[in-house]
C-alpha cells in the first residue's frame, strides 16, 4: 500500500491491507487482530546509530563475556519482528538532522532541518503525544540527552527551531506530558533560564512529582505525572558514568528510567505512548569517540530488555525499535594480512576506563605532549607515542590541520589516533545519509513496509492505536500531498 492509499483510507481497511507487508518471512508472536489493537506503544530510538555501530557493539558484548547477541540483534535472529528501512531525507536537504528526523514520526510530515514540528511557513503540526491524549492516552519521554533534545522534543512540542529549549520545557507542562525523565536542568531551573521563571516550580503546582537524583527516582511512589532531570545539560557517558560513584550515584541508566517510565505508564487503562531515546550514542559518533558511542549503545540495549520483559507475557503493546540517522559512520577496519591482529585491537574497547570526551575536558591548548600522553593512557590504557602526543597537541592549539578538514579537531584527530590501536575508522564527524533500519513488533507491526520513508511510522502508529480520526485533516492533506 502506498502513503496517499493508506492516509486516504480509513484505519480499518489500511490495517487489514497492511497485513503481511513486512519485509521479512518471520512472523511475530502477536499479531494484530482488529483496528487499534494497539493499547500502548513504545517506541524505542538510538540517535545516530550507524550500522556498523551495532555490529560493533554486538562483538563488544562478545569480548565482555556475553555470550548472548544484542536484544536488537536476537530480534532479527528469533525472527520475531517485521523489519525494514527508512529514507530518512528531510524536506530541504539530502542529510538530516534530528529535529528533521523525529518530527517525521512526531506529526507525519517532512519538515525543514532544525525546525520541530513547524511547517515552513511557520503553521504549527500536532504533535503524536497530543493526538494520544486526545483520545485519553497517556504519554511519556525517557531520554539520556536534555529532555528538551531534538528528539524527545519531536513527539510533544512545536517550535520553529530545535534551540528553543526553554520553550519546550514549557510546553512540556503545558501539554501535560505525564512522565519526563532525562538531563537538562538548565531549561527548567530558575537561575540559568534566561527568563528566571522556575518551572520545577511550575511543574510541582501541576501535580507532578519531581525528582532530581537516581536514588529519588527508585524510591517514586504513586501513579501522577513525573519529572525526573539528572544532570545540567546531557547525562553523562555510560562509560564515564560507570567509573566514576558519583555518577553513579547521581544518574540512573536509561534501563532504570524506562522501568520506572513503564511502571507509571501501566496504571493508567486507556493505554500510553512512551518514546524512550538512546541519545549519546549519536554525541559519541559526533566526536570519534568509540568508548563513548559504543557503551552507551549496549545502555540502549539493556533498555530494548527492560522493554521486552514488559510485553512478553502481553499482546497489546506495538514496539518500535530504530534510529534517526547515522552519524560518522564507524567501522571495524583491517588490512587484508592484518585480519588476526583485529581481535587484539578491539579487545582494547573493552579494557577502556573513560571516553575520549573524558580525556578533552581535562586537557586544553596549554596541555603539555607528557600531560597528554598521561591523560590519555589513564582513560584508555594505550601509551601514545610521542608523535601521536604531539599531533594531538597540535589539534588542541588549533594547528593540526588533516587532509579531510573535518577530521582536524582534537576530538577527531584523538579518534584517528585511536583507530590505530582499536581497529575502528570512521568516515567523518556529521550525519550520513544511511538508510535506518526499523523493527516492530506485537499489535499493528503488520503495517511495516520493507522500505518506506520516515514518516510513515507516525501513521504506522496512528492507525495501530486507533487514533487516526484525531489526525487533523491539514496534516493528513500536506502528508498526502509530500507523496
Amino acid at each position: 500500500m502506498d502513503r496517499r492509499t493508506f492516509l486516504r483510507s480509513g484505519t480499518t481497511a489500511a490495517l487489514m491491507l497492511g497485513a503481511g507487508l513486512g519485509s521479512t518471512p518471520g512472523r511475530t508472536k502477536r499479531r494484530s487482530r482488529a483496528e487499534g489493537a494497539a493499547r500502548n506503544i513504545i517506541f524505542l530510538v538510538v540517535d545516530g546509530m550507524s550500522m556498523a555501530t551495532l555490529t560493533a557493539a554486538d562483538e563488544l558484548r562478545r569480548i565482555r563475556g556475553q555470550a548472548d547477541a544484542l536484544h536488537w540483534i536476537q530480534l532479527y535472529a528469533d525472527a520475531r519482528a517485521r523489519t525494514g528501512f527508512m529514507d530518512v531525507r528531510p524536506r530541504n536537504a539530502i542529510v538530516t538532522d534530528s529535529a528533521a528526523a523525529g518530527s517525521a514520526w512526531g506529526c507525519g510530515v517532512s519538515v525543514n532541518v532544525r525546525s520541530i514540528n513547524t511547517a515552513p511557513d511557520g503553521a504549527p503540526y500536532v504533535p503524536v503525544c497530543h493526538i494520544f491524549q486526545a483520545q485519553g492516552k497517556k504519554t511519556g519521554l525517557v531520554t539520556t540527552a536534555r529532555l528538551t533534545h531534538a528528539t524527545p522534543a519531536s513527539f510533544a512540542a512545536t517550535v520553529p527551531h530545535r534551540n528553543q529549549e526553554d520553550t519546550i520545557a514549557e510546553q512540556y507542562v503545558d501539554r501535560s506530558v505525564d512522565v519526563l525523565l532525562g538531563g537538562g536542568n538548565r531549561h527548567f531551573a530558575a537561575d540559568q533560564r534566561k527568563d528566571g521563571v522556575d518551572l520545577y516550580r511550575v511543574y510541582q503546582q501541576a501535580g507532578y512529582t519531581v525528582v532530581r537524583r537516581r536514588q529519588g527516582l527508585h524510591a517514586v511512589q504513586g501513579t501522577g505525572p513525573l519529572l525526573g532531570v539528572f544532570s545540567d545539560g546531557h547525562l553523562p557517558y555510560s562509560l564515564d558514568r560507570m567509573n566514576t560513584p558519583e555518577l553513579e550515584a547521581q544518574v540512573p541508566t536509561l534501563a532504570e528510567m524506562t522501568s520506572t517510565a513503564l511502571a507509571r505508564l501501566n496504571e493508567h487503562p486507556a493505554g500510553f505512548l512512551l518514546q524512550v531515546e538512546g541519545a549519546r550514542v549519536d554525541h559519541g559518533a559526533h566526536g570519534n569517540d568509540a568508548g563513548a558511542m559504543l557503551y552507551d549503545q549496549l545502555a540502549f540495549d539493556e533498555a530494548i530488555g527492560t522493554v521486552l520483559r514488559f510485553v512478553e507475557s502481553r499482546d497489546d503493546t506495538l514496539v518500535i525499535v530504530t534510529t534517526d540517522h547515522g552519524t560518522g559512520n564507524p567501522a571495524l577496519n583491517r588490512s587484508l594480512n592484518g585480519y588476526p591482529a583485529t581481535l587484539k585491537e578491539y579487545e582494547r574497547v573493552a579494557r577502556l576506563q573513560y571516553t575520549n570526551d573524558w580525556v578533552l575536558r581535562g586537557l586544553s591548548a596549554d596541555s603539555s605532549v607528557d600531560a597528554i600522553r598521561e591523560r590519555v593512557e589513564t582513560a584508555t590504557r594505550v601509551g601514545l607515542s610521542l608523535t601521536e602526543g604531539e599531533r594531538l597537541q597540535a589539534a588542541l592549539q588549533g594547528n593540526h590541520v588533516a587532509t579531510y578538514r573535518m577530521m582536524s579537531p582534537p576530538d577527531a584527530t584523538l579518534g584517528a589516533i585511536m583507530a590505530n590501536y582499536t581497529s575502528i575508522g570512521w568516515t567523518g564527524t556529521s550525519h550520513t545519509t544511511d538508510y535506518a533500519p526499523v523493527l516492530a513488533l506485537g499489535p499493528g507491526s503488520e503495517l511495516l513496509q520493507g522500505f518506506g520513508r520516515n514518516t510513515d511510522l507516525f501513521w504506522l502508529m496512528c492507525g495501530a492505536a486507533g487514533v487516526m480520526d484525531a489526525v487533523p485533516a491539514r496534516q493528513r492533506q500536506a502528508a498526502t500531498a509530500a507523496g
